[in-house]
């Protein structure tokens, strides 16, 4: 494989080609047509000019000139262009808080699945020129030349079995519940007030928690969430004035708007390294939050994320987006070191 700017020689474990720093075609597992579509893609451009693909009626034209064939990805990249996604990326001037962005969109609002979400973003990413390594792409063994996928693929069918507040009703004046196995997606406000509710067991197939499914649960103390979940939505637990701990389970990208905000008594909560944004009001209002640990992945945190957190300390990295943000907003924080060891200020 050459590269299409300059003509050097590249791998598959390249991200960006060593002469040019032009981006490398990668191949996204269940799309094996991944860089076919990358080629047509810069075709358009080279072809017709960067204005082409900004008229929305001229590029969705030229997706059908050039790639006629394979008509699921060619529908998945229209669709997304219709949603906005292209334009999402070119919205912010970081780059990676702009593919951040337009996953956490794909995924958390479309309810894509993973992989689709990634062949969008390597198509995408392609076409402006931005080098873009896909956690998701197929590798190639320089010894065997066998592809080896560096993750699994994960098929999320979100909306497969929904919880839905019908289905809640019978649940109002119990203290502990256990929604059955099978279920995918507990809908919005499912639980919304249900002030009998003091613990509940989540199915291990669940992918996502509706908006306001949980909020104002003033006796909910006992919440584990299942290592399947993908999404939580706005105010999903907001004013669960018991809530004292929660694990946030690695696969979420972000924490949405107000989703822990007024949960007084929240005091542990475990951020994984999967989530890049924190949004407004997310943990507003936890007067008890005295410790949280935020990770380098962590690049984009609402101005408002921690109001009214008087007893808050933040620990994160030197130099990473999360010390800066403390630094802005005047927030008590504790350097971490790469080995865990919290560094003296």
């Amino acid at each position: 494989m050459q590269c299409e700017k300059c003509g050097t020689e590249l791998k598959t474990k390249y991200v960006a080609c060593p002469s040019c720093g032009a981006p490398v075609p990668q191949t996204i597992e269940g799309f094996e047509n991944t860089i076919e579509f990358q080629h047509q893609l810069r075709a358009i451009v080279v072809d017709n000019g960067p204005r082409a693909v900004m008229n929305k009626k001229q590029f969705i034209g030229l997706l059908y000139d050039h790639i006629p064939d394979h008509d699921k990805e060619r529908r998945l990249l229209q669709n997304m262009y219709n949603l906005g996604v292209f334009r999402m990326l070119l919205a912010d001037d970081n780059r990676e808080i702009a593919i951040m962005k337009a996953k956490s969109f794909m995924l958390g609002d479309v309810f894509l699945a993973e992989n689709a979400a990634e062949f969008v973003l390597a198509c995408f990413t392609y076409l402006i020129g931005w080098p873009y390594e896909s956690p998701m792409r197929i590798v190639t063994d320089e010894n065997d030349h066998e592809p080896v996928p560096e993750k699994k693929a994960v098929r999320v069918s979100i909306d497969d079995k929904v919880f839905r507040p019908i289905d809640a009703v019978r649940y109002r004046l119990r203290s502990n519940i256990e929604i059955a196995e099978g279920y995918t997606k507990i809908e919005s406000f499912c639980f919304d007030g249900f002030g009998s509710l003091r613990t509940v067991k989540l199915p291990s197939s669940l992918l996502a928690i509706g908006e306001y499914a949980f909020s104002s649960c003033k006796r909910l103390r006992g919440l584990e969430l299942p290592d399947s979940l993908r999404v939580i939505k706005q105010g999903a637990f907001c004013q669960c004035a018991k809530l004292a701990m929660v694990k946030i389970p690695s696969g979420i990208l972000e924490i949405e708007d107000s989703t822990f905000s007024f949960c007084t008594s929240l005091e542990t909560i475990d951020i994984p390294d999967t989530v890049s944004s924190i949004g407004a009001e997310a943990f507003s209002g936890c007067e008890k939050l005295r410790k949280l640990y935020l990770p380098e992945s962590v690049k984009f945190i609402d101005t408002n994320a921690f109001s009214y957190c008087p007893n808050l300390t933040i620990h994160c990295f030197e130099n990473s987006y999360v010390h800066k943000f403390c630094l802005s907003n005047r927030i008590d924080y504790r350097l971490v070191t790469t080995a865990g060891i919290e560094d003296d200020d």
